[in-house]
């Protein structure tokens, strides 16, 4: 039976990073497939792979149902595609980057998905948003904030601390999706 894997935690842990380090060790190599997100922010901007669309755009596409999951934050919107359900479907494992606060609406759509909580440390958080400098010290000291309160209701999640080289948290997710897939056939 295939498996949703809902990778979530605070801008600034890491998800993107880690996502893409296992996206290119697993490369095809097992029944594993990542999505990408919809988002109304500008192409290349961050470090996710994930298609650019307007505000109209993703209004109509949401509209049409096009969405499997979808949901507001900071002022952009995500969706995550029907075409997931597709990849279930045939068997696939299908790896999202999700949202916390959309979470209790993923759980009720996808009852048996497994969930990821990406972690890092407030200082490694904030050392990494001021250096993406998108964002000013307050909102920064917002974020951690956030951070804190809504990780602290999070339940049923599998914790990937993310502090130290990518290639050691990379590998607990890379050896997590892997061994799930394992179990599963």
């Amino acid at each position: 039976m295939s498996k949703l894997f809902y990778v979530i935690g605070a801008s600034g842990a890491g998800k993107d990073t880690l996502m893409n380090y296992a996206r290119t060790r697993i490369n095809g190599s097992e029944n594993v497939v990542f999505a990408h997100r919809y988002i109304t922010r500008p192409p290349f901007s961050g470090n996710e792979n994930h298609v650019s669309l307007t505000n109209e755009e993703f209004a109509l596409r949401s509209k049409a149902g096009m969405f499997a999951l979808s949901w507001g934050s900071h002022d952009k919107y995500y969706g995550i595609g029907q075409e997931i359900n597709s990849w279930l479907n045939k068997g696939f494992n299908v790896v999202v980057n999700g949202s916390r606060e959309y979470l209790p609406v993923a759980q009720r759509l996808y009852p048996d998905l497994i969930v990821i909580l990406v972690t890092a440390s407030p200082e490694v958080i904030v050392s990494r948003l001021v250096g993406r400098g998108r964002e000013n010290a307050k909102e920064i000291a917002n974020r951690i904030a956030r951070t804190v309160e809504l990780n602290t209701n999070l339940e049923n999640c599998i914790e990937i601390q993310n502090d130290g080289a990518v290639e050691l948290a990379g590998n607990q997710l890379v050896n997590l999706i892997s061994v799930t897939e394992k179990q599963l056939a």
